[in-house]
């Protein structure tokens, strides 16, 4: 499937982060001509998980629409992707092919996993400790990685950056109420107070800290809250759902 493999495709994205407005509309053209062949592939495109958790309902992602405002948001309306968009029976009438199939880019654009390739070794909740073999709340979800990119999955800043025995090196990012932290780093690629967007790196994946082996650590508060990172990760991909179904129509 040539929309897989264009995002499953290794590259330098230190260059397209320096590229800045360059790289955007390079990826606005490959993503036009690629969705043209989405109509004839049957069901939506999403991220592969090897492991999908059960996220409590308080938790979950509500998409609204209303008349020609959709919006996708997380709980409370905190953290939203807003634009004006034609509803399924104005697409043809009130503007034009063009426009509707950019504002959908864009808000396609405006997420990202935080890996390449998305494989959960371990959920959030109570587990068998690694270390101590005894029973133990996992306050995040770990992914596989093995030296991998670790990019930004919206647009943010940059709250702190250290080191610690625990985390290792760790990135917290802040998108709206919620903050997100990346563990166990290799290398850190940011610094506090920078502004990100969405797939800038922010650090590479490693093992340091307490940890069994490499692999990215993912934690998430909601007003400094712990709750499932996996809300963010649904989040996601409604979005990009939302926006494939609709360039389909389109």
């Amino acid at each position: 499937m040539p929309f897989l493999l264009y995002f499953g495709r290794k590259r330098s994205w230190k260059r397209d982060i320096l590229g800045g407005a360059g790289y955007i509309c390079r990826m606005r053209k490959k993503l036009l001509v690629l969705m043209a062949g989405i109509a004839g592939v049957a069901g939506p495109v999403q991220a592969q998980f090897n492991t999908v958790s059960t996220v409590p309902s308080r938790y979950r992602v509500e998409v609204v629409s209303a008349d020609r405002d959709n919006v996708a948001t997380l709980p409370g309306n905190t953290l939203s992707v807003q634009d004006t968009l034609p509803s399924a029976g104005d697409a043809a009438s009130a503007l034009p092919a063009d426009t509707c199939k950019h504002v959908w880019i864009e808000r396609y654009l405006s997420v990202s996993y935080p890996l390449r390739r998305m494989k959960i070794n371990s959920l959030y909740g109570y587990r068998k400790d690694p270390f101590t073999g005894k029973k133990k709340f996992h306050n995040g979800i770990d992914l596989h990685a093995r030296g991998d990119e670790v990019m930004a999955m919206m647009a943010g800043v940059v709250v702190k950056v250290g080191q610690d025995k625990s985390s290792g090196k760790y990135v917290t990012l802040r998108h709206g109420d919620y903050t997100v932290s990346y563990c166990h780093l290799s290398r850190v690629l940011t610094r506090k107070g920078a502004a990100i967007r969405p797939r800038d790196v922010v650090g590479i994946t490693g093992s340091t800290g307490r940890s069994t082996g490499e692999h990215l650590h993912i934690s998430c508060k909601l007003e400094g809250k712990s709750i499932d990172p996996s809300v963010i990760l649904d989040y996601i991909r409604s979005i990009r759902e939302e926006c494939v179904a609709a360039l389909t129509e389109l």
